[in-house]
């Protein structure tokens, strides 16, 4: 068989026998910025001046990565007293959580995934209405319906509830910004995933039908590493998550996720060019889970010490205090007494909210029907009967 001829530089082969003149479809610098890593608070807490972000509250920040680390830390210990039957917390990447957040508006909204429970307590969501739906009791606003590290908000904080299944919430969060734009609304869709949500159709269905109707979202991919047991580089033969973005004709921005004021600018400029209707943009902030995939993983048997401890120096807390520390802002004893005042904030929440009962059974046929047909009261009935033999 003779050997196909070479092409010339500008010429590709195409579908079949084709060919077609190369067209160049994105920049250099639009590369550079999929592949790189954004980074201005380096590793020891130290940061540019003139590459911070002007007009950010850091103490505030801090103060609310301290909150979801101590209330992620108690709620994994009360999984493992048998308190609560699963949690998934976000050790390690809570930068992921208030960076992006503080970019937006309050009229915005959040599209979670899976470890952004946390983005309910930031957005105003109460804790003690945070630890009922751990705990699925009568408080809940949820009702018991959804499984714990779900909180349910309401509908005025503009935050969806959390999906633990890969990329299922990014055609609608997609959907969120296309009404924003028909109904000609300033508002922008924060959707966050993880890298291994990349792998999934819905990750395409969304991403595609954003970029192609030119809506206001910011896809934020959260790279921790590990999609479950599985490494990112298993994941794809792609060079980052974030170039993935030039092959949907938007934007693709790799950031260090660890770094709060890298994250707040990513997300602030992708924000803003929504807001002036340039579209959406995808960022891959590269972080790292310091605990397992869940309460029942155990994340031991797939990664190595090496690998946690190199991580955990790579702490966005502890970056971010000495930096705080540096400016004046925090010291020891500051850190200590916020600290202390979090804690109990957290353990009052759980006193009081543990002596709740469980709802009513009820509120199991609540809420679909004005009038639950015969057959649900019937079913409702035999319950109620089954439950009181026993």
């Amino acid at each position: 068989m003779a050997e196909k001829p070479k092409l010339p530089p500008k010429i590709r082969a195409g579908m079949g026998d084709m060919v077609a003149e190369l067209v160049e479809v994105w920049s250099d610098a639009d590369h550079a910025r999929a592949v790189g890593l954004l980074t201005v608070l380096d590793a020891e807490g130290r940061a540019d001046k003139a590459n911070i972000p002007a007009g950010v509250d850091w103490m505030r920040l801090y103060r609310e990565m301290r909150l979801i680390r101590l209330l992620d830390e108690r709620m994994s210990a009360l999984q493992r007293e048998g308190r609560l039957s699963f949690y998934a917390d976000a050790r390690g990447q809570e930068a992921t959580v208030a960076a992006p957040l503080a970019a937006l508006e309050q009229s915005d909204w959040i599209v979670p995934a899976h470890r952004e429970a946390g983005a309910a307590l930031l957005r105003g969501l109460p804790l003690p209405a945070f630890v009922a739906q751990q705990l699925g009791n009568a408080h809940d606003l949820g009702k018991g319906r959804q499984m714990p590290a779900h909180p349910v908000t309401p509908r005025e904080l503009r935050v969806l509830p959390m999906s633990w299944c890969a990329a299922t919430q990014l055609p609608q969060a997609t959907g969120l910004a296309w009404a924003a734009k028909i109904k000609k609304d300033k508002t922008v869709v924060l959707a966050y995933l993880g890298e291994g949500a990349t792998s999934a159709e819905d990750f395409h269905t969304g991403v595609n039908f954003a970029a192609v109707f030119n809506v206001p979202a910011v896809f934020l991919c959260v790279n921790n590493g590990w999609a479950g047991a599985t490494p990112a580089k298993a994941q794809s033969a792609s060079e980052t998550f974030a170039v993935k973005a030039l092959a949907y004709g938007i934007p693709g921005v790799r950031v260090d996720g660890n770094d709060v004021f890298a994250l707040y600018a990513a997300t602030r400029e992708a924000v803003d060019r929504a807001r002036r209707g340039d579209g959406p943009t995808l960022i891959e902030a590269v972080t790292y889970r310091l605990g397992g995939h869940n309460a029942a993983d155990d994340a031991r048997r797939y990664r190595s010490d090496e690998e946690v401890a190199t991580w955990t120096a790579r702490d966005p807390l502890k970056r971010l205090a000495v930096w705080l520390k540096g400016a004046g802002q925090l010291d020891e004893a500051k850190a200590r007494a916020l600290d202390d005042e979090l804690n109990a904030g957290i353990k009052a929440a759980i006193d009081a909210e543990e002596k709740i009962p469980a709802p009513a059974l009820r509120s199991l046929i609540e809420d679909v029907y004005v009038n639950p047909p015969a057959t649900l009261e019937a079913q409702l009935g035999e319950l109620e009967r089954v439950r009181g033999a026993k």
